[in-house]
């Protein structure tokens, strides 16, 4: 066997492979006599066919098996053994020349492999970039307190309707005939539900204004929700095809009234936020809360402060050359399925995005950060957290987090995600070590800003 590997430009490699018989015949023997003993041929028992009758049969077909799968390992193996810095995968080079399975002379393969350029990604105390300090002030916690009163509310029967309290109604709807009489055989509905502000037409809307218990309300409800038969047939109980046959008035007697009251900022606030007795009062609830804000800013500082060392570092390594054309091969490869147009439509961003992530693996190189098992507990254990602070439950006990985070470790389709992620908050932190951090205060809403800017 003899491989070669050239590479003029440095980015353009040809990886020549040379198999002689002695390479692969003693693998191509052994796979034979395998085949032997499971060939069913008729004629012969089970084992006994023939060898000359296999090779005839199976012998190109093993033989070009075993070259491939011997190909595969040698060409791998010295791309390893000689740190060529391969992107993406080899693919068969335009000088192959054609081949003779059938004979007994060499076998020689050529492959076009995409070379990443060389150049050196370095930070140090020299390097400045600035690190955004999101402020929390009396604002954010307000609106947090807020949102954690209206979650913890509840209803209260009332006797008349308030528009500007969103009162949710329920009462009997009956459907009326052209003279406005109850419809014979006409839709009736017990206890239906109906929130009179989500309506999308003002004049139906306001039929129902300062209206109380027991009171008649004649109204339309295909008119109140004009591009809606979804929400017809709901308040209906009908399929929603049906909507178009029940276009007229209907009436609705008001047998409930309920107003929301948001919870009160007290003890049992307290406890239901964050847990029984963690929290005493009014300061320290306030407290608590700007702390949990401040931690979820950091992780929002971190993200700009990173997207900051890829802008900085793209700059200073400057722009790297590419082997583009085989680079399109490579990618039209991976994309048959969606043809050259998505290729020349992508492919600028793709190589954008390949120049940061080689520009990142040397910076996680130097700073010598590796992913173990603990951080990617601990990157799965803080987006269970997260997911549950979108419905507002802070307080999730540590079992039930860490239980939801190994939930999210046996998924495969999760664990690339998360190994990105802890790469990237272990290299943020380490690379806050190394730089000159240009610290600066802000206000969400500019940092909001400065994101959608960019």
């Amino acid at each position: 066997m003899n491989i070669s590997f050239e590479a003029p430009d440095k980015i353009n490699g040809l990886m020549t492979i040379t198999l002689e018989k002695e390479d692969y015949q003693a693998e191509v023997e052994k796979t034979l006599k395998d085949c032997r003993k499971r060939a069913n041929v008729p004629g012969f028992r089970p084992g006994m066919t023939p060898m000359g009758l296999i090779k005839r049969q199976y012998g190109a077909a093993v033989k070009v098996d075993v070259v491939n799968k011997m190909l595969g390992e040698k060409l791998y193996e010295y791309v390893r053994e000689n740190k060529i810095q391969m992107l993406g995968e080899p693919l068969p080079s335009d000088k192959q020349e054609a081949l003779n399975f059938e004979g007994e002379e060499p076998l020689t393969f050529k492959f076009d492999i995409a070379v990443a350029p060389e150049f050196e990604a370095k930070l140090s105390g020299k390097d400045k970039i600035d690190y955004y300090n999101i402020t929390v002030d009396d604002k954010l916690i307000d609106q947090q307190v807020e949102m954690y009163q209206q979650r913890a509310g509840h209803y209260d029967k009332v006797e008349a309707y308030d528009a500007e309290q969103r009162d949710m109604l329920k009462g009997d709807l009956r459907e009326l005939d052209a003279d406005g009489n109850v419809k014979e055989g006409g839709i009736t509905v017990a206890d239906a539900v109906l929130m009179p502000q989500y309506m999308k037409v003002d004049d139906q809307k306001k039929l129902f204004d300062g209206a109380k218990l027991g009171d008649i309300i004649t109204w339309n409800p295909r008119k109140a929700y004009p591009e809606s038969d979804v929400e017809v047939s709901s308040l209906l109980k009908i399929q929603k095809e049906d909507v178009k046959d029940h276009e007229g008035d209907f009436t609705y007697q008001i047998t409930e009234i309920s107003r929301y009251v948001k919870a009160e900022v007290n003890q049992e606030l307290f406890d239901q936020t964050f847990g029984e007795g963690n929290v005493k009062d009014e300061k320290e609830f306030r407290q608590k809360i700007c702390d949990m804000i401040s931690q979820q800013f950091k992780s929002d500082s971190d993200y700009k402060f990173l997207l900051d060392v890829r802008k900085h570092m793209e700059k200073k390594v400057g722009k790297l050359e590419f082997p583009e054309a085989l680079l399109k091969r490579v990618m039209l490869n991976n994309n048959k399925d969606k043809g050259e147009k998505f290729v020349e439509e992508n492919f600028e961003a793709s190589i954008k995005e390949l120049g940061w992530h080689l520009i990142k693996e040397q910076l996680v190189a130097a700073q010598n950060i590796k992913v173990e098992d603990d951080d990617l507990k601990a990157v799965a254990k803080e987006a269970a957290r997260a997911q549950f602070a979108q419905y507002g439950m802070s307080n999730v006990p540590e079992e039930y987090l860490d239980n939801y985070a190994a939930e999210m470790l046996k998924k495969r389709e999760n664990v690339d995600g998360l190994v990105d992620r802890a790469v990237d908050v272990k290299l943020t932190a380490a690379l806050k070590d190394v730089v000159k951090l240009n610290e600066k205060d802000i206000t969400l809403e500019d940092f909001q800003k400065m994101l959608q800017e960019k």
